[in-house]
């Protein structure tokens, strides 16, 4: 996948091929929600940042990992990157890691909604 292309796509079929999930505009972004919560948003060039990406919610711990581990890849996001997200470089990851992520992400966002109960 090249770094311009449009991976909008990508991220709507891995999203939308999940249970009780639906997509948005919100923030002028394509964001994708379980129930009535967010667990993704896609970016592209937000504020003339330059990334092409997904942010998303990891479990507790696995932010300052991921970014260590590989800060090509993964970064810290502005306005959720407090509150444990991860921004993703979609022309870095295939499908069935970024399906993972996701799949993850909803996870951790379903099991909050739940709580809430």
């Amino acid at each position: 996948m090249s770094e311009t292309e449009d991976h909008l796509p990508r991220v709507r079929r891995i999203c939308l091929a999940m249970p009780d999930t639906w997509e948005k505009l919100s923030h002028g972004a394509p964001t994708f929600f379980v129930k009535k919560s967010v667990f993704a948003m896609y970016v592209q060039n937000h504020h003339s940042d330059g990334h092409i990406a997904v942010w998303l919610p990891v479990p507790p711990g696995e932010q300052p990992a991921l970014i260590a581990e590989d800060p090509a890849t993964y970064y810290h996001p502005p306005y959720v990157g407090v509150k444990g997200w991860v921004g993703i470089e979609l022309s870095r990851v295939d499908d069935e890691t970024l399906g993972a992520h996701l799949t993850e992400a909803r996870r951790l966002i379903a099991n909050k909604t739940n709580k809430k109960r």
